[in-house]
């Protein structure tokens, strides 16, 4: 196993080391994540740890155990891409010890690094151990989960307490790698769960591991559940459909990623896997009714519900189907030893073993062949030159660079990640890509890194600001490199002598304050937010709100503008209960059935306080003196909570309630 493993590792090194190309955008954006977690935990220079809340806020759609696992990895092999990827080799390493104990438990020694080294052999699989993505991590915890969760449920030598908590911290692992999980574990653990409640014993083992995993889950879901939410339907729904996939419902998903196997699996794999199949069915011809060996039926059947699950989701790409591949390398291998088995039943003992190796030296070079497909040998783009110019400029400053172009080596995921590598501290933020963004942008900016002709975007908004960057006055270039396809690199910074930008202090405390008119005040602020998060990545103008809001309430503890403005802070920080604090301050000031009740029920729920969410929109609907528009909310908001804090009122009422409060918010939204 451990020949297998670094046979592997020592093909990717050379893979990483032979290939120059950047990272595109998701890759960059997880190296990212995995320097964010690698600083937070102290492991990497340019950070320290920002408390409990700051490290949750780091992961705000995707869970962060492989960046933490990922950041403490470049603490000791470097930040550098071919750094980093030692993560995924250890990942890999984890792979091939799951596939090889499970394939041992199921029929031999022989057969588990058989198995193991088809996992190692598989191309798309291949590809994950150098493409810095969650799918490698993915497939390994998944692949362990589905393994402890049959150890434990088998008849046989399970139902043990250690398996069932070994188990639960696997699963909880997995999902806590990326949410995706659920589509490969969900079916074969409500099987296991549901099938424990048949015996006492493992009906404990299964609740006391239900509650493992939820308590294990909890406290980063609980911190980021709505914009995991949000992350979700983005990345599940709406991209599957911006991008064409079929649907749930379309035939057409079922074969969707079955026709990719060939390549994924090797054609070698697939065709001598299946021709040893054929032979197994063909022996084992009129015995299917007898019991199949232990642990066959539960590895077809997570198998199967693994891709049928993966099938149904809306959002389709050959990576999905990753943690599925372990398992039919298992069921392929299997037929591997079968067609070897009958060769050497027939008196020819070393031409099975003959057929094997060269059976297995033709899969590695058609993994070998894939891999130099994907090699790039291009010298280094340009982008590094430029962002080191950048770096020799601005030193460990905190730095914003500013870009209208989107292509694989020149967006805002691999520009930061070359700007923060080492200690550095340039944040890229990419504007243009909505219109009246323009005048902020030259208003606020400092540094542009902009590209002539195609810059891998096809917004006519983009295009405009690049040059109104050149022709604007306040900006003067610094330097130019040839980037590809005879275009240009052009960086820019403002003029020592242009005017300072104005703070966005006053700004904001404007926009705070005009959430006392409701849903037209909150359609104002986020108008106004999401530029401005762009210009300033690390919201440093909160900082400064926060000082002089809590200066204006050491003289006037009503002040109503300091009030509003640390509660749209905390919002924005995302501290349910700090923001609990500074409405309900503002609800003594305005009295009960107003907009700070209704913000303040928000905040409760998204601090999941339902029921103190339903007390508080309770007391604000039987106000005397209310707000009509805010009390039709604060009624949904009310029977919302309720339903979520089990009190059957809620859902009864919510039918006739939720529907007014959406005219409502909807007409406040349409107001000018």
């Amino acid at each position: 196993m451990l020949a297998i493993w670094l046979l592997a590792t020592a093909a990717d090194r050379s893979w990483l080391f032979a290939d120059q190309r950047l990272p595109a955008w998701d890759q960059a954006d997880y190296l990212n994540s995995a320097i964010d977690h690698g600083r937070a935990l102290g492991l990497l220079p340019g950070g320290g740890w920002p408390g409990w809340h700051g490290l949750l806020d780091l992961s705000p759609k995707i869970p962060p155990l492989a960046s933490l696992v990922s950041g403490s990895v470049m603490a000791v092999a470097g930040e550098s891409v071919d750094g980093a990827s030692w993560a995924l080799s250890l990942w890999h390493g984890l792979l091939l010890l799951v596939i090889g104990l499970w394939g041992r438990q199921l029929l031999s020694p022989g057969f588990g690094l058989l198995a193991a080294a088809l996992v190692a052999l598989a191309p798309a699989l291949a590809g994950l151990r150098v493409d810095f993505t969650l799918d490698m991590p993915l497939t390994a915890s998944c692949s362990l989960a589905l393994w402890l969760l049959w150890r434990w449920q088998r008849a046989e030598a399970g139902g043990r307490w250690g398996q069932a908590i070994a188990a639960a911290g696997a699963v909880a692992a997995a999902l806590l790698i990326k949410q995706s999980a659920l589509l490969v574990l969900a079916l074969p653990a409500l099987w296991g769960f549901g099938q424990a409640q048949r015996a006492p014993r493992r009906r404990w083992q299964a609740w006391a591991s239900l509650a493992l995993v939820l308590l294990l889950l909890a406290p980063w879901l609980q911190h980021n559940w709505i914009t995991t939410l949000g992350g979700t339907e983005r990345a599940v729904i709406s991209s599957g459909a911006a991008e064409g996939d079929p649907g749930s419902l379309d035939p057409r998903s079922l074969i969707w990623y079955p026709r990719l196997w060939g390549a994924q699996l090797g054609a070698i794999t697939l065709a001598t896997g299946s021709a040893g199949m054929a032979i197994l069915g063909w022996q084992q011809r009129g015995c299917w009714r007898q019991p199949w060996p232990a642990g066959w039926t539960w590895l077809l059947g997570v198998a199967i519900s693994g891709w049928l699950c993966t099938s149904l989701s809306p959002n389709k790409d050959e990576r999905y189907i990753a943690p599925v591949l372990p398992l039919l390398a298992l069921l392929l291998a299997r037929g591997w030893w079968a067609l070897g088995t009958w060769i050497a039943q027939r008196g020819h003992g070393r031409w099975a073993e003959g057929a094997l190796a060269l059976g297995l030296l033709g899969a590695a070079g058609v993994n070998a062949e894939a891999s130099l497909r994907q090699l790039e040998r291009q010298p280094p783009s340009s982008v590094v030159q430029a962002l080191e110019h950048l770096r020799q400029q601005v030193g460990t400053a905190p730095t914003t660079l500013l870009i209208t172009a989107s292509s694989p080596d020149l967006n805002e995921h691999t520009l930061t990640l070359l700007g923060r590598q080492q200690g550095g501290n340039i944040l890229v933020r990419r504007l243009g890509r909505n219109p009246g963004e323009q005048d902020i942008a030259l208003e606020q900016g400092q540094w542009w890194l902009i590209a002539s002709g195609d810059q891998g975007t096809t917004r006519a908004s983009a295009k405009a600001l690049s040059r109104a960057v050149r022709r604007d006055g306040r900006y003067e270039p610094v330097q130019r490199w040839d980037w590809n396809k005879g275009r240009q690199l052009e960086l820019w910074r403002r003029k020592p002598g242009a005017p300072t930008p104005e703070s966005f202090q006053q700004r904001f405390i404007q926009l705070a304050r005009g959430l006392e008119q409701g849903p037209a005040g909150l359609k104002t602020v986020f108008a106004a937010i999401g530029p401005w998060h762009l210009l300033d990545p690390r919201f440093s103008y909160q900082q400064e709100v926060q000082q002089w809001a809590h200066a204006q309430l050491r003289c006037n503890p009503s002040d109503r503008d300091a009030l509003w403005s640390l509660a749209l802070v905390a919002v924005l920080q995302n501290r349910p209960q700090q923001a609990d604090q500074w409405f309900s301050r503002l609800e003594q000031l305005e009295g009960p059935g107003h907009w700070p009740s209704a913000y303040r029920s928000v905040v409760l729920l998204a601090g999941w306080n339902s029921c103190g969410a339903a007390r508080v929109a309770d007391t604000a609907t039987t106000a005397k003196a209310s707000n009509p528009q805010a009390t039709t909310v604060l009624a949904a908001l009310r029977d919302l909570s309720r339903g979520l804090c089990f009190d059957p009122r809620g859902p009864l009422a919510l039918r006739s309630s939720l529907p007014r409060a959406i005219n409502t918010v909807t007409s406040g939204l349409k107001q000018p």
